[in-house]
């Protein structure tokens, strides 16, 4: 949104205004729009669940002002945008990476411009007008940094994340995003449609500019790096990890997620070097045939091995990922995936469900072979199994999860005092999750 509003800032007033992280209502969400009183307002939603909640605030807001323009952008504009352009409520919706196309939009209805030519779907005579998607935008370096003015940044900076175990320990923090796009096929994954197959990246400097931009107006003391493929370029990951060493930031930077096909022992080096304390591996499945006939994940198995094990050698906590409950995935695979998962002996393990998320190719099988058992893009939850098969039924996978997500992580006392001082939380907090997860695999 700081990004977006960097856009359009010299031409336009923009206020910013974050109801899920102020737990506002929707009467707090009216009182806002009576008093800014814009002639636009602009909704981002992230997944496709929260759909019908963006749909409320644009009622809410032609409730109010009927002539307000609404557009509404994001991942689940660009996976899912047919039910959000089809609400009466809605003007345009922005089908792609928006910083461009909403700029265009802007200097539009500005009389400055020309209406965009992609991306920008919207209604003419009551028919609805789709212009396909808004082009990638090739370089990411000619983006202005993130009007983080426009927010109190530091609200953010200092918020408690919650008892995860990618809790960020120093703070101020910030979010960093340092690329966009892969160009590989996991059959779960929406990335390739949202972010396009063929990667771009920010330069090291570029990158380095914006670390500099936050230390120095926001003092910040740790990074959360978001990239779908951080180290995607390999010769440009260690550059600028060679970069923020040289500079002696002295922050901590966490991966939320890593390709261990990525990884090498000298990037592992200049990784910890460079000041990370966490890593989120995706492994994925502990099945070859997974991985290469139903994932298509380029992981071997014994490489991920071995990259983990440089990895527990130094002071970085490691976390690794996998999913359970793929179509065609059989109950001794499954078990396979948790054994392999137990061998790594990683500091934590996180045990996915396999979710048929729209646009991405698990949709499609499990919709052409009936497997969905009651799916509802805008209703499932993440804890849940939505896929059923002759070898497994939702509830299996659901109780498995959480049992094996227990056992594997708080069954050895050193592992689990170091889950614990990594979450920050007390032993009784730890417990209380624990019952809380056997509560929901068993309602």
């Amino acid at each position: 949104l700081c990004l977006l509003a960097a856009m359009v800032e010299d031409k336009h007033d923009v206020v910013i205004v974050d109801m899920n992280f102020d737990n506002s209502s929707k009467e707090d969400f009216s009182r806002i729009i009576e008093k800014e009183k814009p002639d636009l307002v602009c909704l981002s939603i992230l997944t496709d669940e929260y759909q019908e909640t963006v749909l409320i605030a644009s009622k809410t807001v032609k409730e109010i002002n009927n002539s307000i323009k609404i557009i509404i952008g994001g991942v689940s504009a660009i996976s899912n945008p047919e039910p959000l352009i089809s609400d009466e409520s809605v003007d345009y919706v922005i089908v792609g990476e928006g910083e461009y196309a909403f700029k265009e939009l802007c200097d539009y209805f500005n009389n400055e411009g020309k209406f965009p030519e992609k991306g920008v779907w919207h209604k003419k005579d009551s028919k609805i007008i789709k212009t396909g998607r808004v082009d990638f935008i090739q370089d990411l370096d000619a983006l202005p940094l993130p009007a983080y003015h426009k927010i109190d940044f530091l609200k953010y900076a200092y918020q408690d994340r919650g008892n995860h175990i990618d809790n960020i320990k120093k703070l101020p923090y910030g979010h960093l995003y340092t690329s966009r796009g892969c160009p590989y096929n996991c059959n779960f994954c929406q990335v390739g449609k949202i972010s396009g197959k063929k990667p771009r990246c920010r330069s090291p400097e570029n990158v380095i500019k914006e670390i500099e931009f936050l230390i120095k107006n926001y003092n910040i003391k740790s990074l959360a790096v978001d990239d779908d493929n951080l180290l995607i370029n390999k010769d440009r990951a260690k550059k600028l990890f060679r970069i923020m060493i040289d500079k002696k930031f002295n922050l901590e930077w966490y991966a939320l997620a890593l390709a261990v096909y990525k990884l090498d022992e000298e990037m592992v080096d200049l990784m910890e070097k460079s000041g990370c304390v966490y890593v989120d591996i995706a492994i994925e499945s502990g099945v070859e045939r997974i991985l290469r006939d139903v994932i298509h994940k380029p992981v071997e198995l014994n490489y991920a091995r071995k990259m983990i094990k440089i990895l527990k050698e130094t002071d970085i906590f490691v976390a690794a990922n996998v999913i359970i409950g793929f179509p065609d995935e059989t109950w001794p695979e499954i078990r396979q995936t948790l054994k392999f998962a137990e061998s790594l002996d990683v500091d934590y393990i996180k045990i996915n469900i396999a979710t048929p998320l729209i646009g991405t190719e698990l949709f499609k099988i499990t919709k052409e072979k009936s497997y969905n058992k009651n799916y509802s893009p805008d209703k499932h939850l993440w804890t849940e199994s939505s896929i059923e098969t002759k070898e497994f039924r939702t509830q299996d996978i659901r109780i498995l999860r959480a049992y094996e997500w227990d056992r594997l992580n708080f069954t050895d006392p050193e592992r689990r005092k170091k889950i614990i001082e990594r979450m920050g939380i007390t032993e009784e907090k730890l417990n209380e999750i624990r019952n809380k997860t056997f509560e929901r695999a068993n309602p």
